[in-house]
């Protein structure tokens, strides 16, 4: 889905009706309660509305995983800490040096430091069960640490002049949510509505309103202190009933919005431009060399352990497929600049590194996957 959505846009924008594409995405949209008044074009409304439904599903997985899952003890959150780490770094040194004389291209060093997990995880599905568990594990809880990575960019490095009234709004509603899960309040909605009110606070308030909802989900209950309550927790309830519409809605969506660029006068001296190098180095070479480096050193020096099975052909057949930026990597790009030109090189440079990285990370896992000999199967019994 992501892929089609990705390639028709592509198509719309270097066709006739190339028009009707910008005129779609430039469509204003209003929303009015008494004063209250949103008014944006259509892309942003995607933008920042849609994206906070994958930052709210974002949070609901973050949150379980930490508390009751892969990332819940130090053990666990060790190996792949330290190659998120390295995979934010490496690449944004990488973006930097390349841009370091041009004040404003600098802006946008956080671009190649995002994943796009689900395009990423995607490509590993492909070769079904020649992969182990523990290495789709790894890749996971890497991405995982690279969203808290992103969301902690976007609230420090693109937050605008603060609005105080609209602030303090969105914090007496994460104060309500607070008290909503203190007195164990298990109906999803409730959760629902006094978010809906903290994003459109938080959006009006300076700061991106995608981290709204990642905030929101920290507070959703993930279980009752009620022993009578026997129904699904609301947390598994919205995470369950969210991942078709974020996997089949809101990401093609807003792949289908930000991927259109037109290809008219592309050469490749176009690719060689200071942003579009710097994002396909950060994110192609960047990525690879710090998820790969920083988990052999941690494993050399004793602090993390390789996962059993898991062979280091597997691990940096990962590590390049974490050079998939795309939808992580365009929202940043379009937070850092604006203008036609500098979202046609965002675009060129996040769309080239990512099939790069898909290409060849899906080749290299191919190699390594054949090399691993397959487990034996189980005993049959007469």
């Amino acid at each position: 889905m992501l892929m089609a959505m990705a390639a028709l846009a592509l198509i719309l924008d270097n066709s006739s009706l190339a028009w009707l594409y910008d005129r779609l995405l430039t469509t204003p949209v209003s929303v009015q309660v008494a004063t209250f008044v949103i008014d944006k074009p259509l892309l942003l409304w995607i933008n920042d509305g849609l994206m906070a439904i994958f930052f709210f599903l974002i949070g609901l997985e973050i949150k379980r995983e930490m508390v009751a899952g892969h990332l819940s003890s130090a053990d666990q959150i060790a190996l792949p800490g330290f190659a998120a780490m390295g995979g934010v770094i490496i690449p944004a040194m990488i973006y930097a040096a390349i841009n370091w004389n041009d004040p404003i291209a600098i802006d946008g060093w956080a671009i190649p430091a995002a994943t796009d997990i689900a395009f990423a995880l995607g490509i590993l599905m492909l070769l079904r069960d020649r992969v182990p568990v523990a290495a789709r594990l790894f890749l996971t809880a890497v991405a995982i640490f690279d969203d808290l990575a992103a969301i902690a960019i976007i609230a420090i490095f693109f937050t605008a002049d603060l609005s105080l009234v609209s602030l303090g709004t969105a914090t007496g509603g994460l104060g309500a949510l607070f008290v909503a899960n203190r007195l164990g309040i298990m109906r999803p909605a409730i959760y629902i509505l006094i978010g809906l009110v903290v994003w459109a606070s938080v959006l009006k308030s300076g700061v991106h309103a995608t981290l709204a909802g990642f905030a929101v989900a920290l507070f959703v209950p993930m279980s009752s202190k009620d022993p009578s309550f026997h129904e699904e927790p609301p947390l598994q309830r919205l995470e369950h009933g969210l991942h078709p519409w974020v996997a089949f809605v809101v990401l093609p969506v807003f792949a289908f919005a930000n991927a259109g660029v037109s290809l008219e006068g592309l050469t490749f001296g176009s690719l060689l431009a200071p942003v579009t190098l710097g994002i396909m180095l950060g994110l192609f070479v960047g990525k690879q060399i710090g998820v790969f480096g920083a988990v052999w050193l941690a494993v050399k020096l004793g602090l993390a352990r390789k996962p059993d099975g898991v062979s280091w052909g597997m691990i940096y057949g990962v590590s390049i497929l974490c050079g998939i930026g795309f939808t992580m990597s365009l929202f940043i790009g379009g937070l850092a600049f604006e203008g036609p030109e500098a979202a046609r090189a965002v675009r060129v440079g996040v769309l080239a590194a990512s099939a790069l990285a898909a290409v060849y990370g899906l080749a290299v896992l191919r190699a390594a996957t054949r090399a691993q000999p397959m487990p034996a199967p189980a005993p049959q019994p007469y």
